[in-house]
């Protein structure tokens, strides 16, 4: 039975770009821009707008939530946000039928932002810093309505409600209307929440836990701040400008925005089952000058450590599909690949698997999730003494953004360069995965190095 209406695919006669298209929708509440902005990346296949969704889970304080329309035509609704995702993969299940090319990487489902706080309610994690935040910890809509540019083919294709389809044709297809962008201006310096003494501090904290074989790498990252004024989309196009990935999104909420410009791939799943995990681990800074920036990208491919780092997270990851991967389908065709950034050169590894009978890309994702990159190993040990350490909440930072289609594709991120805005304020994260032999000098110029075309971009 179906609960959702019956959608089809339509071709436009479109020429506007994804980012002239979404500024018609992009103050409304839950319109979500999926934005290959990198233009040369091999991950840039599609860019996916989502807007009007039929109903919205959401999670705070350990609680799911839903809003929609006709909640009693849907199964019960859990009251633990740990049913976040079994939830969101029974309401799938409630699809209607889709006519329209196969092919296409979205058919009706489930998109959204899942931030890293929600591993709250998957693992036990202490309480040690207090939410200050209103945005919530995870959102997940389910959207009938989709826009797919697809960047190979250079065509435009609409999902939409059968019903709905001509008016909504209509409404991407009207011309593109010149305006001038809102404005957007910081109205503060950007501040740390710890000093480059409190970091040193706190890596000394890291390196007695390694030490004491607590675990084996621990990401620690620190928070900055700035209080703004004006639109938070202007925001994001000049972060763009400056700073494309393959991975970026913009996610405009009730109360606040979502500013992505991740470059890492989380959970890849195509509608067989094939499952394709990017980890990054290793980070060295590009430069203007052609042999230092080749210097700089040699110095990570030779680093032992980095590559250990990498290694362990591979392992990590390994471990984590092997919870919903069939036994002997998870292998590692790439390790140690060196993609480059506008700011920085990543070390890059690639996992893949088969998803089991029966299990799904949300049963994978939950399974997975926060991504091990942005945590360290073990998962959870590191995980509580990122709570001990870090002065604040995460919220979505290093959580993921993306979309599950009712047909069993799936694409998300890991969200790192994210930003968040709310209540005038602007949050922005830098970390990196410290071992052993890690030093502070280096990993707090690393953290510097990574938000370098983030801060100075938005203070000009």
């Amino acid at each position: 039975m179906s609960v959702f209406p019956d959608l089809c695919a339509i071709e436009l006669n479109c020429q506007a770009s994804a980012i002239e298209l979404f500024q018609r929708c992009q103050h409304e509440s839950y319109a979500l821009l999926l934005d290959s902005a990198a233009q040369s990346h091999e991950n840039c296949a599609y860019d996916i707008i989502f807007r009007q969704p039929e109903l919205v889970l959401s999670c705070k304080a350990g609680k799911l939530k839903i809003s929609a329309d006709n909640p009693s035509k849907l199964p019960p609704v859990p009251e633990s946000a740990a049913e976040l995702c079994r939830y969101a993969e029974q309401l799938n299940q409630l699809s209607g039928r889709y006519s329209g090319p196969a092919e296409l990487p979205f058919q009706g489902g489930f998109a959204g932002a899942v931030g890293y706080d929600h591993g709250r309610s998957l693992e036990v994690i202490p309480e040690f810093n207090a939410d200050t935040y209103q945005s919530p910890d995870a959102v997940l809509a389910y959207y009938s309505q989709a826009l797919i540019i697809d960047r190979q083919s250079d065509t435009v294709w609409l999902v939409a409600p059968i019903k709905r389809s001509e008016e909504l044709r209509a409404f991407w297809e009207q011309p593109v209307a010149t305006k001038k962008p809102d404005t957007f201006q910081l109205l503060s310096d950007w501040q740390s929440n710890m000093s480059e003494q409190q970091y040193i501090g706190k890596f000394d904290a890291v390196q007695n836990y390694l030490l004491a074989g607590d675990t084996y790498q621990i990401n620690l990252a620190q928070r900055y701040s700035a209080s703004y004024q004006g639109s938070e989309w202007s925001a994001y196009l000049k972060l763009r400008h400056a700073n494309s990935a393959p991975f970026s999104a913009f996610m405009r909420l009730p109360g606040s925005a979502i500013l992505s410009l991740s470059p890492e791939r989380f959970l890849l799943t195509d509608a067989k089952g094939q499952v394709e995990t990017k980890p990054i681990k290793g980070t060295r800074p590009r430069f203007d000058d052609t042999h230092k920036d080749q210097a700089s990208q040699q110095t990570l491919l030779s680093s032992e450590k980095d590559r250990a780092e990498n290694l362990m997270i591979v392992d990590l990851l390994r471990n984590d599909l092997s919870k919903n991967c069939e036994p002997g389908s998870i292998k590692t065709p790439s390790l140690f690949t060196i993609e480059s950034f506008p700011a920085v050169h990543h070390l890059v590894s690639t996992v893949v698997g088969k998803l089991q009978p029966g299990r799904t890309a949300l049963s994978l994702f939950n399974g997975a999730f926060p991504g091990g990159s942005i945590t360290g190993a073990p998962k959870i040990r590191a995980m509580q003494i990122i709570e001990e350490l870090e002065p604040h909440r995460r919220n979505i930072y290093c959580g993921s953004m993306g979309y599950f289609s009712q047909h069993g594709r799936s694409d998300t991120s890991i969200t790192i360069r994210t930003l968040l805005a709310e209540d005038g304020q602007l949050h922005c994260w830098a970390g990196g995965g410290l071992v052993a032999d890690s030093t502070a000098a280096e990993e707090y110029q690393e953290t510097k190095d990574k938000v370098s075309r983030i801060l100075p971009v938005l203070t000009s």
